[in-house]
């Protein structure tokens, strides 16, 4: 697979190192084996002027205690848990699951979802929250102000409770003019404007001093020293003495008790929700990683703060524990699911932006779902809901508007029109009633794991390129049957100029701002595909002028991203910037369902029940090939393919079917079907999950009859040079068997006697498309650009 770079050898030596991690050592020693991984992997950068943040000056420590997540460690001498004997969970956990020694019960009656309630909640104490006192008993309640204003009731109230008084809790309460009992609208200090729209409303506003701007649950660690609770659970736990005071007002109708709030501040209200039942509505807005999102669909593949960024830079807010399972989410007993199933079924509704880069929309899809199941079980489903807004992260009346329209509708007060509108409606059972598909996978034949490439149909032995071109042709027809049905259409006219235009959205997208470069669009009228849009950076010199290579032309590399729902974004700049400054051009668009183009993918399967997301990803690629070729100043002989995660996924699909590919580089991008093991979420990720290749669902019990799988659509690229990424701790893929798959790759390209072609780099990493992995994938394309002129 051509000479070993330093890069494999580390990967090689890195296996070494995580065997043993399980064999031959004590549990303690198997621990700490971990906890080093960890903070070899996750360690400080030593420039300070790019490490992680300390967001708010009034939380630059852990806790009273710790200054630093290190300072824990030293202090408690904690250690990560075995992973290696916990239960992996590549999907969501089931909250209506009973794990009894081992075995999964379904939950049938209360008594049971009791129980479950009950591990639920010690989970996440152990790893989230952290432990917290009993409600107090000596409540002192001080009105320090009362005003009228437009005929409503604003007063100042403190509140002193605990050991010797010492906690306090400062409180302002709207209440508007009439004889009540009256529901109520509580939220953060920083939130008033909500609370004043609430009021408008006929609600009680309250505001409580749990926030960045005014904050009086900072003492209440040091106050209460016998509990691990983390930031957002002292604030949490001063929500709950808010609702306290609620309960000693005859104005206050206490069915009707909502809290709300947005960000880290709607992170820190689901604790409270989940923690008191006195919380009849939740409105978790714009939480993401913490707060809606699931962690399991957290790392970097999904573009968004992951646990390990989310925990280094802000690490006072949840349980130190929960860092230790940065880069293993899949090995948490419970998902962020599992503790807004505690709130039912109170009121309960998610909301977000479905293009907000804190957000991965599809896992909080996802995790409604889920939560669907809960609350229909407890005959309560229309108590939950989800709203769904476009633009960024901040919100406007427009929005906290309809968070009342859902309360009034929660609380009985009135009916305002509401639908929860899912982007991600795609289910695989749903799918099979559009199409009217039936596959039975007993007619296609058993195909073992280990089933040699240069084996003909007939069972031969391929000999020569003649023999394993006819295969490669055979290949090709089965990754084209997988893809579905493509409907007839027609390709654009060729490109007569780029275009300075972009789409609005592109405003709130984050895209890449490049220094070294000038953009240009390919705009819908000017011809990509069918109407799509696409950006195409190319180097400058200090003039801005166009630099080309001797030929007077550039290579460019298409590049695809990952499971975003920004789609490309700046988390590509460095990428872009290295490719550039190699005099390599760089095009990337949208792929269906990301980005601009979110919305074209939610009825995607009612428009073409027939066709696959992947097929159509496919086809667009190959369009935008089309669409580079007609461009004087891009070489079409050097046009090279690269992605990550599901970018890379398309890349290998797109490499294996056109020849026009010069070259490919992935990363993260498959692990072998036939033999997936429960430890990743193997075909089912493409057929039940994201419903990018439907049919490959009729095969989720006969993983060994799939048509096709990955050594063999890899294995059509030869012998075209290929990078392949694959770190060594991606909890997506079985390494071991993408190994064994590069290993089978390796005897096709050997047979075209271009060994040095492939090239498979297996970096001791996490899922994670890190820095030097960018600069590895920009030296290999300028070496192939180079070699191949």
């Amino acid at each position: 697979m051509g000479k070993p770079s330093k890069y494999l050898l580390l990967g090689l030596t890195a296996m070494l190192f995580s065997c043993s991690i399980v064999y031959g050592q004590t549990e303690e020693e198997i621990r700490q084996a971990y906890l080093d991984e960890m903070l070899e992997l996750f360690r400080p950068h030593p420039d300070p002027e790019i490490r992680p943040r300390n967001v708010f000056a009034g939380f630059e420590r852990l806790s009273f205690r710790d200054h630093t997540w290190y300072d824990w460690l030293e202090r408690t001498g904690e250690l990560p848990p075995n992973f290696g004997e916990m239960r992996s969970s590549p999907f969501l956990p089931d909250p209506l699951i009973l794990d009894e020694g081992g075995e999964n019960i379904p939950i049938r009656t209360q008594s049971q979802w009791e129980e479950k309630r009950n591990e639920i909640k010690a989970y996440t104490k152990h790893f989230f929250s952290g432990t917290f006192p009993e409600p107090p008993d000596n409540m002192n309640i001080r009105v320090l102000e009362t005003r009228t204003e437009n005929e409503v009731t604003i007063e100042r109230i403190e509140l002193r409770f605990g050991p010797d008084h010492r906690a306090r809790l400062n409180l302002e309460v709207m209440t508007p003019p009439g004889d009540g009992p009256f529901p109520v609208f509580m939220s953060q200090w920083n939130h008033r404007g909500w609370a004043q729209i609430a009021v408008r409303r006929g609600y009680i506003g309250l505001i409580y001093a749990g926030a960045d701007e005014k904050d009086d649950t900072l003492e209440y660690q040091e106050i209460y020293p016998d509990y691990d609770w983390s930031a957002l659970m002292t604030r949490a736990w001063g929500a709950h003495r808010a609702v306290d005071y609620l309960y000693t007002l005859d104005s206050v109708d206490t069915s009707k008790i909502a809290i709300t709030g947005h960000s880290r501040h709607a992170q820190m209200s689901l604790l409270a929700a989940a923690f008191d039942n006195r919380i009849t509505a939740f409105i978790s807005s714009s939480g993401g990683t913490g707060g809606e999102t699931p962690y399991r669909y957290t790392d970097e593949r999904y573009e968004l703060e992951t646990m390990d960024l989310l925990l280094s830079i802000r690490p006072q807010w949840f349980h130190p524990r929960l860092r230790f399972f940065g880069g293993r989410e899949h090995k948490l007993p419970i998902d962020q699911n599992s503790i807004m199933a505690l709130i039912a079924p109170n009121s309960l509704l998610l909301s977000t932006s479905i293009r907000e880069g804190g957000a991965n929309h599809w896992g909080i899809e996802e995790n409604y779902r889920s939560l669907k199941e809960v609350y229909r079980f407890l005959g309560s489903e229309d108590k939950l809901g989800i709203l769904s807004r476009d633009g960024g992260h901040g919100t406007s009346a427009r929005d906290i508007e309809r968070f009342l329209d859902w309360l009034d509708i929660q609380f009985d007060r009135k009916y305002i029109p509401w639908e929860n509108n899912l982007f991600y409606g795609y289910s695989f059972e749903k799918w099979k009633e559009l199409s009217g598909e039936e596959i039975d996978p007993d007619n296609f034949s058993v195909v073992p794991a280990d089933h040699h490439l240069l084996t003909a149909i007939d069972g031969s032995a391929i000999e020569t390129r003649e023999a394993w071109i006819e295969k490669s042709g055979e290949i090709k027809n089965q990754v084209n049957w997988l893809l579905g049905d493509e409907p007839p259409g027609v390709s654009a006219s060729p490109i007569e100029n780029l275009s300075n235009n972009t789409d609005y959205m592109d405003s709130f997208l984050r895209r890449p701002s490049i220094s070294n470069s000038a953009v240009r669009h390919i705009a819908p009228y000017n011809a990509l595909g069918d109407y799509l849009r696409g950006s195409l950076y190319y180097p400058i010199d200090e003039n801005g002028e166009m630099v080309t290579r001797e030929n007077g032309k550039l290579p460019v590399v298409i590049y695809l991203h990952e499971y975003s729902n920004l789609g490309f974004n700046t988390k590509t700049t460095s990428l872009f910037e290295d490719l550039l400054s190699r005099g390599i051009a760089v095009f990337a668009m949208d792929l269906i369902g990301y980005g601009t183009r979110i919305e074209e993918g939610t009825y995607f399967y009612d428009r073409y029940p027939n066709w696959s997301k992947l097929g159509k990803m496919v086809t667009d690629t190959r369009a935008a090939i089309d669409a580079l070729e007609s461009l004087e100043f891009i070489d079409g002989e050097h046009i090279f393919l690269t992605g990550y995660a599901l970018g890379g996924t398309v890349s290998l699909f797109t490499s294996a079917l056109d020849n026009r590919i010069a070259a490919t580089a992935v990363s993260g991008a498959f692990t072998p079907l036939r033999n997936a093991t429960e430890e990743v979420e193997g075909l089912k990720a493409y057929s039940h999950l994201q419903g990018l290749i439907p049919r490959l669902g009729f095969f989720a019990d006969h993983q060994n009859r799939i048509p096709v799988d990955f050594p063999e659509i890899i294995s059509a690229i030869a012998p075209r040079p290929l990078l392949v990424v694959s770190p060594e701790l991606d909890r997506h893929a079985d390494f071991e068997n993408v190994t064994r798959s590069m290993d089978q790759v390796s005897t096709v390209y050997d047979l075209f006697n271009t060994p040095e072609n492939l090239h498979f780099l297996t970096p001791h990493e996490f899922d994670r498309f890190t820095t030097s992995m960018r600069t590895d994938i920009a030296d290999w394309f300028e070496n192939v650009a180079d070699r191949q002129e």
